[in-house]
């Protein structure tokens, strides 16, 4: 269902589950005023919704919740809860019943028989009890989260969804909870799922990494007809973790158009909002992360240098300004000359050929690990030279190499 170049773009929802999904992974927990905060800045990045919690789950997912719920201004709140009664009425005493209560049903015999125990018509009981109870407590936000909708066969789904549908759920997640599919797998799920249902119910992606295809599914998913993605800041979550907030949000600023839908999005308070959430839990991001990894905007290769060096448009096509980052030239192994030659003319200085042959040599051909420096600290290190060269030497006198060394 990707739109054609002359139909307006469809209005894309982001879901935020940084705070449910991705912090019960292990090592992500976080208390209830630590969620407060992530939860404010992930609100700044113009996510549409932002999962709480689950408030049967915890005292500190109600109170977390309960906090949340009063502290938000542009952000829907969300809670997770299974298809029982009691769950719905802590999650409405945590959220009030203006938020959107999610509701897991069991989307697969896999999970009916291994873990539920249950048969597919007591499965649909509970859904139905559950959605008509929370519509008794005056619920009207409701979304049917399908666990292992990816597992589940039509004939099982089917009944589920338009049943869920019929008594008031406003919202259909379909969740690839092992990460098992491939876009084209997902993307005809979605697309089956969106005929069975009405227009104006909003339709969901949930996807894991499981196999490194969250976004590659959900992106399937916007492409078939879904309304909304799930995703959280770095991916974080159960396994191998869930569709990334920030490579989603790339997609959608520079392949939005293609995909012919639109966001509300503020790319640039995503890394303030990573940085709280790798503080809170201590995460050490690969290098090569897209987006909020340290190489993400950085390079030291020589040749891609020269010609980033002259316009990085030659070398980047993710613009790291637009995403609250920097663009790095560091200096390393793999660099060349062109990296010195340009900082002497940022310098005013011309090529002294010595200063610069004595520059490669020792900063870029014989270093001998995989360490880089800075831009600023060679300058730093030229200048220190300089200076020495005009004045008589002092045996005390620092260096800038001793300076950059101390770092």
């Amino acid at each position: 269902m990707t739109s054609s170049p002359n139909s307006p773009a469809r209005r894309l929802r982001v879901f935020d589950s940084t705070l449910r999904d991705g912090e019960q992974a292990p090592g992500n927990a976080m208390n209830a005023e630590q969620k407060l905060e992530l939860a404010l800045a992930i609100e700044a990045t113009g996510v549409d919704t932002i999962e709480a919690g689950f408030p049967s789950s915890s005292p500190s997912d109600f109170l977390a919740t309960k906090l949340i719920a009063e502290a938000l201004t542009t952000a829907k709140v969300a809670t997770l809860n299974r298809a029982v009664r009691e769950d719905i009425e802590l999650a409405a005493e945590a959220g009030g019943i203006d938020h959107q209560v999610q509701i897991m049903a069991t989307g697969s015999d896999v999970h009916l028989e291994h873990k539920r125990g249950l048969t597919r018509a007591e499965g649909l009981h509970e859904i139905i009890d559950s959605i008509r109870f929370a519509r008794e407590l005056g619920f009207t936000d409701i979304t049917l989260g399908i666990e292992d909708a990816s597992r589940g066969t039509d004939d099982m789904l089917r009944p589920l969804i338009e049943a869920g549908v019929a008594e008031g759920a406003r919202t259909v997640a379909l969740a690839d909870t092992t990460g098992c599919m491939i876009p084209s797998e997902y993307g005809a799920q979605v697309a089956r799922v969106r005929s069975w249902i009405p227009d104006d119910v909003i339709l969901s992606t949930h996807c894991h990494q499981d196999l490194g295809l969250s976004l590659a599914n959900a992106l399937a998913g916007i492409e078939a007809g879904a309304d909304e993605v799930q995703s959280t800041l770095a991916g974080i979550g159960e396994r191998a973790g869930n569709t990334p907030l920030e490579e989603l949000a790339a997609v959608l600023l520079y392949k939005g158009e293609l995909l012919g839908v639109t966001s509300r999005l503020q790319t640039e308070k995503l890394y303030d909002a990573y940085l709280i959430l790798s503080r809170i839990i201590g995460m050490s991001t690969p290098r090569n992360k897209a987006v909020f990894g340290d190489n993400a905007f950085a390079t030291q290769a020589g040749i891609h240098q020269a010609g980033m060096l002259r316009n990085p448009v030659t070398y980047e096509y993710v613009e790291p300004h637009l995403f609250g980052r920097d663009r790095g030239i560091l200096i390393g192994r793999h660099s060349g000359r062109n990296v010195i030659r340009n900082l002497f003319d940022q310098m005013g200085l011309g090529v002294e050929r010595d200063l610069l042959d004595e520059i490669y040599d020792t900063y870029i051909a014989n270093r001998a690990d995989g360490t880089c420096i800075e831009l600023g600290d060679l300058r730093e290190i030229i200048t220190g030279r300089l200076l020495r060269a005009s004045a008589p030497a002092t045996a005390a006198a620092p260096t800038a190499e001793m300076a950059v060394a101390a770092r």
